[in-house]
Parts: C-alpha cells; sequence; structure tokens
C-alpha cells in the first residue's frame, strides 16, 4: 500500500518560500510509469494542479505557476519537495502531494494534505 505524508510549516509570511516535503512509503518514486504531483486547493476553491516530478526526475509545471515553482527529489529518502516562491495570501491552501497512475491524469495515491497559510 502506497502512503504519501506532507510535511512543512503551516505559516510563511508574505514574499518568502513555501517548502514542503512529499515522504513516500510503500513504493519507489523512481518505479517506471507513475508521477508525483503537488496539487492544492485554496478556500472555497477547486483544485489547483501545481506540478509534478517523473519517475525519470524530468519536471513539469503549471504555467501560472512556473516561474515561482521548484519540485526536486531526494531518491535515497524516497521523497520529493515543493518550493514556491514569492508567495502572497492567495498562496493559502491545503496542499496535497498526490501519485499519478499508470494511466495519464490517475491519480490514485494521495496524502492527507496540509494546510499552508500565508500571513504576516
Amino acid at each position: 500500500q502506497v502512503q504519501l505524508q506532507e510535511s512543512g510549516p503551516g505559516l510563511v509570511k508574505p514574499s518568502q518560500t513555501l517548502s514542503l516535503t512529499c515522504t513516500v512509503s510503500g513504493g519507489s518514486i523512481t518505479t517506471t510509469g507513475y508521477h508525483w504531483n503537488w496539487i492544492r486547493q485554496p478556500p472555497g476553491k477547486g483544485l489547483e494542479w501545481i506540478g509534478n516530478i517523473r519517475y525519470s526526475g524530468n519536471t513539469n509545471y503549471s504555467p501560472s505557476l512556473k516561474s515561482r515553482t521548484s519540485i526536486c527529489r531526494d531518491t535515497y529518502k524516497n521523497h520529493f519537495t515543493l518550493q514556491l516562491s514569492s508567495v502572497t495570501p492567495e498562496d493559502t491552501a491545503v496542499y496535497y502531494c498526490v501519485r499519478e497512475g499508470s494511466s495519464p491524469g490517475l491519480f490514485d495515491y494521495w496524502g492527507q494534505g496540509t494546510q499552508v497559510t500565508v500571513s504576516s
């Protein structure tokens, strides 16, 4: 059973960088065919895809967030990270790490989510 767990600060000041880690157990982030995503949900709004890192190490980002986003991984620790720079209160959201399965768009395993609030 694959499990994902987000961790990181729950409060970030405006203009700073949001940093989150997703630790994966029960499966390797280098297993062929799987992609590892960050998705967020602002209060009162729908889900927003931020980006992903593929099993190969290649990354893809939402065009609207690309200039501020970096997703990396540590294959030894079997985790991947999100950095979102120059945050504003509009980046306040619940952030989820999610595995995308063998079919494109099939998000089959989700972390429980972590609330991040941007406020001074």
